[in-house]
């Protein structure tokens, strides 16, 4: 039986046994754990300092709004085999690292931070000059647990599913800072959403690609060697060639043109016990990675950002949510933005602009599922707002930029 369900805006198609229909509730997920803004000042060379204060660890940025995106760091250990990929398709890797401006010490360290904005210039790059649009797939078909460093110790140690994801939802950005993890239920089932933050217009195929696959491989090291979700989901248009997504994943549970990146998962495998886990092991982890993240640059904003991208599909993002979220009342949130120069509708509006262009460029979702997924009560509602903010209804751009791909064709 096919039955297609909207949970908040996420469509997913799911070919099941089973004859009862999918009842989804939207569960509230706190991304980014209490916090409290301690201290905003301006300094001489006329950049913020805001420094942040979230589960007793202090946590400090310098910079504006719009170089938030810019600032996003992730692991060295997202390079992991690049190398061998790029020379599996006759690049030069090191020639390409010099070229988005990489260290290539990055390829020796996988605990050195760098930017998560040239991680992913590198491997669009890389697929362009291949040839290869699984590029970033590629790179993930060896990867083990280990390769999340710490992240993976405290995933581990966690009782179920459920609380290694809840884990990787609040201590994720240690790994990657411009990756959001969302869990959503809906009846007997899960969608595991996976969003990338990045400039608007950005291509994000292959960092798309790579960080379903790696939560693909850590859920079958939790979950064992033989477990498949129901679905494989991608926004972007398949590719091709899809034999290695079938090698990656399997044949006949992947997905192109849908409404998120990520999984459907059966709800049961999320509450199975953990019978390796160690509870005192998982503590003492749980610590180190708070001790780590003290050295890290991290910000309100970036918070704020972070949990408005989570928040949009389920119709509840607003300036009070977001405050409850944070562990601290909406006046709060609203003074410190304040002092950095900007206002939460003003981050709203930033981020429904990048996602906007994302999801209409990507061109298989409706109106008024673009619409549902920026938040917006209806699609009028969202071409009124897209008209006013880029001088061109929505429907006409996606004719235009349908007619352009077509003229390149």
């Amino acid at each position: 039986m096919e039955l297609t369900q909207t949970v908040r805006g996420a469509r997913f198609a799911l070919t099941t046994h089973l004859g009862d229909a999918l009842s989804p509730r939207n569960v509230g997920n706190d991304l980014a754990g209490e916090g409290k803004p301690v201290q905003v000042r301006s300094e001489e060379n006329e950049t913020r300092l805001l420094t942040y204060r979230t589960e007793g660890v202090e946590l400090t940025y310098r910079g504006h709004l719009g170089e938030l995106f810019l600032s996003l760091l992730i692991r060295a250990a997202s390079l992991t085999d690049f190398v061998e990929v790029a020379r599996s398709v006759e690049l030069d890797p090191l020639a390409l690292l010099h070229e988005v401006g990489l260290p290539h010490h990055a390829l020796s360290d996988p605990d050195l931070k760098i930017s998560a904005e040239a991680v992913r210039s590198l491997l669009e790059l890389a697929a362009e000059r291949s040839g290869v649009e699984t590029f970033g797939l590629r790179m993930a078909e060896k990867r083990r647990a280990s390769n999340l460093g710490l992240l993976a110790l405290l995933v581990r140690e966690e009782p179920t599913l459920r609380r290694a994801l809840d884990a990787l939802s609040r201590f994720g950005r240690f790994q990657n800072e411009a990756l959001v993890l969302k869990v959503e239920d809906a009846g007997n089932f899960v969608i595991l959403r996976e969003e990338i933050i990045a400039g608007k217009g950005a291509p994000l195929r292959q960092g798309t690609e790579l960080a379903v696959a790696v939560l693909f491989r850590l859920l079958r090291t939790l979950l064992g060697p033989d477990w498949r979700p129901r679905q494989v989901c991608f926004a972007h248009q398949a590719p091709r060639d899809r034999s290695v997504h079938a090698r990656v994943f399997g044949s006949g549970v992947v997905r192109f043109g849908q409404d998120f990146n990520g999984f459907v998962c059966d709800a049961k495998d999320l509450d199975a016990p953990n019978p390796g886990a160690d509870p005192v092991l998982g503590k003492y982890v749980r610590q180190m990675l708070k001790d780590a993240l003290s050295s890290d640059s991290d910000t309100l904003l970036q918070a704020v950002r972070q949990l408005i991208v989570a928040l949009l599909p389920s119709g509840r993002c607003s300036a009070a949510v977001v405050a409850q979220h944070l562990g601290v009342d909406r006046r709060t949130v609203h003074r410190h933005l304040t002092r950095e120069g900007c206002t939460f509708n003003s981050i709203l509006d930033e981020v429904r602009c990048e996602l906007a262009e994302r999801y209409l460029a990507e061109g298989a979702r409706t109106m008024s599922n673009v619409s549902a997924l920026l938040g917006f009560a209806a699609p009028s509602v969202f071409s009124r707002w897209y008209a006013h903010r880029f001088k061109v209804t929505p429907s006409s751009q996606r004719a235009d930029r349908a007619a352009n791909r077509r003229r390149h064709v």
